[in-house]
């Protein structure tokens, strides 16, 4: 697997997983039904954020996206999101992009990590993260419509680096 920064020619592969993340209601507050034209500027960052892609030959396991998680005095935390092809989850792909995004935004001197909205039935992402050494430093009681289970929590999650 490689990981590398995605460029404009990726975006309609990384679209379809994009798109049936996104519809699947389970982990992204992003609208459905969005066209390939209106999702990418939810995706695709310009700088000082970077979006990468994790590939094996020309197949895309999944994306990230990260950079700041605020402008100004905020800038120094950073934020990513991530998105693996449902297809290929549980094969290590999400724990990679974490490392890659973790030591991304080390390498670019940010002071934390945080994420602002991770689902709390997400147990996968919970676990990854926990595991990679975020806490959870709050849930936003039902925040989230969840497509099978309602109205769900979402974690505010973060990690000095």
């Amino acid at each position: 697997m490689e990981i590398r920064e995605a460029n404009d020619d990726d975006w309609p592969q990384i679209y379809s997983i994009f798109r049936e993340t996104v519809e699947e209601g389970r982990t992204f507050a992003l609208p459905e039904n969005l066209s390939l034209e209106e999702a990418s500027p939810l995706w695709m960052e310009t700088p000082p954020a970077v979006t990468i892609v994790a590939v094996e030959g020309d197949v895309f396991l999944g994306s990230a996206k990260m950079g700041p998680n605020r402008p100004g005095r905020g800038s120094h935390i950073a934020t990513a999101s991530f998105m693996v092809d449902p297809a290929k989850q549980g094969q290590g792909i999400g724990r990679a992009l974490g490392n890659f995004a973790i030591e991304w935004a080390r390498f670019h001197g940010y002071r934390g990590m945080q994420f602002n909205a991770v689902v709390e039935t997400n147990g996968p992402a919970v676990h990854l993260w926990e595991e990679l050494g975020f806490k959870v430093l709050t849930t936003v009681p039902g925040a989230f419509d969840h497509s099978q289970h309602g109205y769900v929590g979402l974690h505010v999650m973060y990690k000095s680096l």
